[in-house]
């Protein structure tokens, strides 16, 4: 197999290495509609296994194992994979591994699933080798969490990191779009649903955007010079200003398609 390390982004590398504690705080859950779409759309259940390939903490791949499903967590990142293991979820085992270099066996998977994580590693080659690791009929799941940039003040969040973002992979430009149509699956099929992270402003603001890979991985001056002006439109927004608890909109974008 590949060094996984070499095979990421070094924003990734870097920023979930220093942020796993902020990123597990701060990243929101996902909508209970999701569930019957892990169900109905992938299939998935008792007897069925599952990678979640770029795994980050756990966060889905705690929620894949609510189906029933065997799980694999695949994560490249030392610090976000230690995160899985502590779960301790019988069903669940983590694996370092790359979206390009899944260590398991061709055709043992009945699904792949990447959330938020597809944008980073958006390539035929990723493409490729979900189409080894599916059995025939298996399922690839693709599902983002995306702010509601219609709200004045996360509009306001976003313009206060994007300069920052460099070559990052984002999944605002749409370039994981470019890999489909890919001859060994099914068109994607799209389901929107509302979500919401509901929370103090300190986790559900301040650690989320701390915890982004490329701002995370800035100098300590520069992280301190983001965080201070994150804190300062809390302060002075209305909707947010003097607030034990915010409600940051979303909307969740699952996509998925069959392995032909």
């Amino acid at each position: 197999m590949e060094n996984t390390k070499n095979a990421v982004h070094k924003a990734a590398q870097q920023g979930f290495e220093k942020e796993a504690q902020a990123y597990a705080r701060g990243r929101p859950d996902y909508p209970a509609a999701l569930s019957a779409w892990l169900a109905q759309a992938l299939g998935l259940g008792p007897g069925r296994e599952v990678a979640d390939v770029g795994a980050g903490t756990g966060k889905f791949t705690a929620l894949l194992a609510t189906t029933g499903a065997t799980v694999v967590g695949v994560e490249p990142v030392d610090a976000m994979r230690a995160k899985i293991d502590a779960l301790q979820l019988p069903t669940v085992r983590a694996m370092a591994g790359t979206a390009q270099a899944i260590p398991l066996s061709a055709a043992t998977l009945d699904a792949v699933v990447c959330a938020q994580a597809f944008h980073w590693f958006a390539t035929r080659d990723a493409l490729d080798e979900f189409h080894r690791v599916l059995r025939p009929g298996g399922k690839l799941g693709l599902v983002w969490n995306v702010r509601d940039e219609s709200v004045d003040w996360v509009a306001e969040l976003t313009s206060i990191i994007t300069p920052y973002e460099g070559d990052a992979p984002r999944f605002y430009k749409g370039d994981w779009r470019k890999p489909f149509p890919h001859p060994g699956f099914s068109p994607l099929v799209e389901t929107r649903l509302t979500h919401e992270h509901v929370g103090p402003p300190q986790q559900v603001i301040v650690d989320r955007f701390m915890s982004i890979s490329f701002i995370a991985a800035l100098p300590d001056a520069e992280r301190a010079a983001v965080r201070a002006q994150i804190e300062a439109l809390i302060e002075r927004h209305p909707a947010l200003r003097g607030q034990d608890t915010v409600r940051f909109p979303y909307t969740t974008l699952a996509c998925h398609c069959e392995r032909l």
